[in-house]
């Protein structure tokens, strides 16, 4: 049988496999057949996480874990990943690797990171990045701080917005964010490793050192007196986000050197944090970009 013959019956197998399935989901929309149980999917709820040590970091998920083993920052303990997303990966021979690999089913990735994880079937164990100081951001032109944001889902977005429009750094505090964890990467996708996140523990003087080093530090604030667009000044810009419920703090609105609102002509006046994040980034890179010398 030639090539093209293979071709030919593989077709029409997919059209008779997909005719066969529109018969079956037809006659169980008119209750003529069963529609099968879904298998019970575990919930956290049947799960207990366990015992981390404090500098213990499971990271999981495809895009998360290689961008963690390609960041020469990260300290890499061991890769546990079933072999299908072993290829997936695309790191190369494994005995080429610094690190040991463990070829593991889903469901024992299933048992450390829990059954409700999107996993991909890899679980990367390394250690945290190095801690970041907030003097080796001379350098950079913009920046974000973020006053008490919890949710590690939205913490992660706003990382990947962050790195999209090339800031320095995010800055947020120790007490009141998450630490870095399996889920924060998670959501960020990969760009954990791109940007640095430093963890300070009094927000305020740490505004406070940034006007030292030259930065317009604005806090975003729905009721704010103007739009962003017309208080922006300066070459170096920090943008302040204030939590999910309260927004900024009293002691941050005091200590920011502007107020300002994104100006939204809707009947919805406030957004999601992180989608906040990238429209004020959007619009204070375009005022870099005016600035540009």
């Amino acid at each position: 049988m030639s090539k093209n013959d293979n071709k030919d019956k593989s077709a029409r197998d997919t059209h008779y496999a997909t005719l066969r399935r529109q018969v079956r989901d037809a006659k169980r929309e008119r209750g003529e057949i069963p529609t099968p149980q879904q298998k019970k999917r575990r919930s956290n709820a049947d799960w207990t996480p366990p015992q981390l040590a404090p500098e213990q970091v499971f990271l999981y998920g495809l895009h998360t874990v290689r961008a963690a083993i390609e960041n020469p920052q990260r300290k890499l303990i061991k890769l546990s990943v079933t072999q299908n997303a072993l290829a997936r990966l695309e790191i190369g021979h494994t005995e080429a690797l610094p690190f040991p690999v463990e070829i593991v089913s889903p469901q024992e990735i299933d048992r450390v990171l829990g059954p409700e994880a999107i996993h991909q079937g890899v679980m990367l164990e390394t250690r945290p990045l190095p801690v970041r100081r907030l003097d080796a951001l001379k350098d950079s032109r913009l920046l974000l701080a973020l006053d008490q944001v919890t949710d590690p889902h939205n913490v992660g977005a706003i990382m990947r917005s962050a790195v999209a429009f090339d800031a320095g750094a995010i800055i947020t505090t120790q007490r009141h964010s998450p630490t870095e964890s399996g889920v924060l990467a998670k959501s960020a996708s990969g760009a954990l490793e791109l940007i640095p996140y430093i963890q300070v523990t009094n927000l305020a003087d740490a505004l406070g050192e940034l006007h030292r080093l030259g930065f317009q530090t604005i806090g975003l604030d729905s009721e704010g007196p103007a739009p962003i667009e017309g208080t922006l000044s300066g070459e170096r810009v920090a943008l302040v986000l204030g939590s999910e419920g309260k927004g900024l703090r009293q002691k941050t609105r005091e200590t920011v050197s502007a107020l300002a609102r994104l100006d939204m002509p809707g009947a919805i006046k406030s957004l999601n944090v992180s989608n906040a994040a990238a429209i004020a980034l959007y619009a204070t890179r375009q005022h870099l970009r005016n600035t540009a010398v």
